[in-house]
């Protein structure tokens, strides 16, 4: 509270009073400001929302055109909250339209009334003395977060503009010290590096606190190859752990060869070389794993992975030693045992299936098992048995990835029995239950939902595309980080929610699900996707639930399909008459929308290219001058090869999507395999796992984009949901 005296009340009001019968409305904004100020010098004035804030209409409006509204908002409005943020947000237009000056009367004594702002308030008036050369006062303005916020992010941020304004190294030595996790300290070490390129202790602090960027792969490698005798057991271990979540495993188990020995390096070193096809290895340090840490839950799923690589009378031992001791690990260890006892046609196979589904009839592997039964009853033309047993699947398991298929299954298999409406109610049961599915998509077009494409027309539909604005505040972070996201400031956001994390040794469902869309906001779409989509494998009833409550939110799903390069997408898809949501789903699962990302058979770029097939196709189009990383040069070259294979199909877009992953020779020698009289069954007869995974993502993919971003069909799932639920007895 403010310790001054406070004058008679009776005083206040009157002039007050006077002021706003004389016509407060013409005062102009600095004798405004100057008149709040008075009158909250006496005492604590915070303001109150009132209701829905005029300003947030405008946040994402151009600043020379919501100029007067927000001048009208600052000066006249009611909502004293509402007041705050607009003059917060013409401090920043003006800021931006380089007025320091202008933006410093906004700023005046704003963090007062917007007090849940009020540090970036002072960050902001900081910037703009610096603007003005007045270095003095912006350090006291950074100097006044620092002291008033220590230990918090906005402290760490202060710090960092301290040390660029002073030129004094203290500043930024005390954020190393006091902020190690800051990502304005990551970038403060990495400025550090440019003038001393062999400071190992710089080095070993990005590996160790800024783990997870592109970036620091290069950092952990240049460790490994000039550094490895001033290196730490610890230090081994974080350079072990930056390669492992970063998906290079045989580079993880080198590195964990020199960490402490912990159940967990002593798998994951041992898994890196089974991944890297050193099995010798792999079997000596699974076997290592399993003799020095016998209860470990690490030692649990490293039984399973040596009985994957051992002789069969080893492997079987080893599954039941998983199955007695490691009872999370029991379910899939029963079904590998099965599996491998049933190749070597030994009786004991049925017995152990059999104890699958007694003891974990509601598992994975026990859905697994049910839908292999399923398959093998229709390939002998026994649908109605395939039918019962795809059916447990969907009772069952209703939560496995195998349930939407099953059903859909039986659906087509009802249809064979002349079951007409036992399959018209198996679609509808994918379509309410799964919608995200490639199935719901397949079920739609077994319903006579033309409009959705099938495997015959989707490729050449051109479907409405309407992506709504940033409108949602993420479900996770401060007050601090919603206010500036819902004001439109989101470099400013994302960055204190990025610390604000950082912080943490765990993070919620909430948390994980809001930093996948700072990574996506940040055009690091393969990490992104991969995390919001990594949050149906948590594993506790409350993440659980948590995450089935984010999932029937349309953010949830616009995060997980985001649609970068929109205008280019849709230039490029009219330009060759292709569905722009199905080149969208193919992007997607090439590349993720890396633009530079490059796979291990050398194709490049957002549509995975390769540089022969990119010349042959630059020479039809033509173009001679493009690079593959560009992201408009690699549609181009894409989408003229996409056209290409879909006529080179009769515009079967299966075939083409196919051809598109497994080349055309591939998909040659199936057509001569492989009847076509059953699409649905060509796609389950591919024999490339990876091909035919592929299919059905790029298509549930596509189905997921339309959904989503496209108006009538999200209208028409809703209008079927409420039909289905009027017609289900309550």
């Amino acid at each position: 509270m403010n310790n001054q005296s406070s004058p008679p009340r009776w005083i206040f009001w009157l002039v007050f009073l006077g002021l706003a019968i004389g016509g407060a409305t013409l005062l102009t904004p600095r004798v405004s400001l100057w008149f709040e100020e008075w009158a909250t010098s006496f005492g604590e004035f915070v303001p109150e929302r009132t209701g829905p804030s005029p300003v947030l209409p405008l946040v994402n409006v151009p600043a020379a055109e919501r100029y007067e509204q927000l001048l009208e908002i600052a000066n006249n409005h009611s909502d004293r909250y509402a007041v705050g943020q607009a003059r917060y947000l013409l401090a920043i237009d003006a800021s931006a339209e380089d007025n320091p000056e202008q933006a410093l009367i906004w700023l005046d004594n704003l963090e007062r009334k917007l007090p849940v702002l009020a540090p970036y308030i002072w960050l902001k008036r900081g910037q703009a003395q610096g603007l003005l050369g007045e270095t003095n006062e912006a350090i006291t303005s950074w100097q006044t977060i620092a002291d008033q916020y220590p230990g918090t992010p906005y402290a760490g941020e202060a710090l960092y503009r301290l040390g660029q304004a002073s030129e004094s190294s203290e500043y930024w030595d005390q954020a190393i010290v006091e902020f190690p996790t800051h990502p304005l300290t990551h970038q403060l070490v990495r400025e550090r590096l440019l003038v001393d390129l062999d400071n190992v202790d710089l080095l070993k602090f990005l590996a160790t606190y800024d783990s997870g960027t592109w970036e620091t792969r290069a950092i952990r490698d240049r460790l490994v190859a000039e550094f490895s005798n001033k290196l730490s057991p610890e230090d081994w271990a974080v350079i072990g752990a930056g390669y492992w979540d970063s998906w290079e495993y045989g580079k993880a188990a080198e590195a964990y060869q020199n960490a402490p020995k912990t159940a967990e390096s002593l798998y994951r070193q041992a898994r890196g070389y089974h991944i890297d096809k050193q099995l010798p290895r792999a079997r000596e340090l699974y076997q290592q794993l399993i003799d020095e840490f016998p209860g470990a839950s690490d030692t649990g799923l490293g039984l399973r992975r040596y009985a994957s690589i051992s002789e069969p009378e080893l492997a079987l031992t080893l599954f039941d030693l998983a199955i007695a001791d490691f009872p999370e690990q029991a379910a899939a260890a029963l079904e590998e045992k099965g599996e491998l006892l049933q190749q070597r046609n030994r009786f004991q196979a049925k017995q152990t299936f059999e104890k699958l589904l007694a003891d974990y009839s509601d598992s994975e592997p026990a859905a697994v098992y049910r839908w292999q039964r399923a398959q093998a009853y229709a390939e002998q033309g026994n649908f109605s048995k395939a039918w019962e047993w795809a059916r447990y699947v969907a009772t069952a398991n209703p939560d496995s990835p195998l349930a939407p298929k099953a059903i859909f299954w039986v659906g087509k298999w009802a249809s064979r029995l002349n079951q007409t409406e036992a399959a018209t109610v198996a679609f509808n049961k994918i379509l309410s239950n799964y919608p995200e599915s490639y199935y719901a998509w397949r079920a739609a077009t077994m319903l006579g939902w033309r409009e959705v494409g099938n495997f015959a027309t989707v490729g050449r539909l051109q479907p409405d595309i309407v992506t709504p604005e940033q409108t949602v505040i993420p479900p996770a972070g401060s007050d601090v980080f919603r206010e500036l996201y819902q004001l439109g400031q989101y470099p400013d956001a994302w960055l204190l929610f990025e610390a604000e994390i950082a912080l943490k040794p765990e993070l919620t469902v909430a948390e994980e699900f809001t930093d996948g869309l700072r990574l996506l906001q940040r055009q690091r779409y393969l990490q992104g996707i991969n995390q919001i989509w990594n949050l149906n494998s948590r594993e506790s009833q409350e993440d659980q639930a948590a995450w089935q409550k984010l999932r029937q939110s349309i953010f949830y799903w616009q995060g997980l399909f985001p649609l970068p390069y929109q205008s280019a997408v849709e230039q490029w898809s009219r330009q060759y008459s292709l569905n722009p949501l199905l080149v969208a789903a193919l992007m997607r699962q090439e590349s993720r929308f890396e633009k530079n990302i490059e796979s291990s058979a050398g194709a490049v770029g957002l549509m995975q290219i390769l540089p022969t097939t990119a010349a042959w196709v630059a020479s039809q189009v033509p173009i001679t001058d493009y690079s593959l990383r560009n992201p408009e040069d690699n549609m181009v070259l894409g989408t003229w090869y996409l056209d290409y294979t879909h006529r080179e199909y009769q515009n079967n877009s299966m075939l083409a999507i196919a051809s598109y992953n497994a080349g055309p020779g591939n998909v040659a020698s199936w057509l001569e395999r492989y009847s076509l009289h059953d699409l649905d069954e060509f796609v389950e007869d591919i024999p490339f796992p990876e091909t035919q995974n592929y299919v059905e993502t790029v298509f549930g993919n596509y189905w997921n984009y339309l959904r989503i971003y496209n108006p009538q069909i999200a209208k028409r799932l809703q209008e079927h949901a409420a039909e289905l639920s009027s017609q289900t007895p309550e």
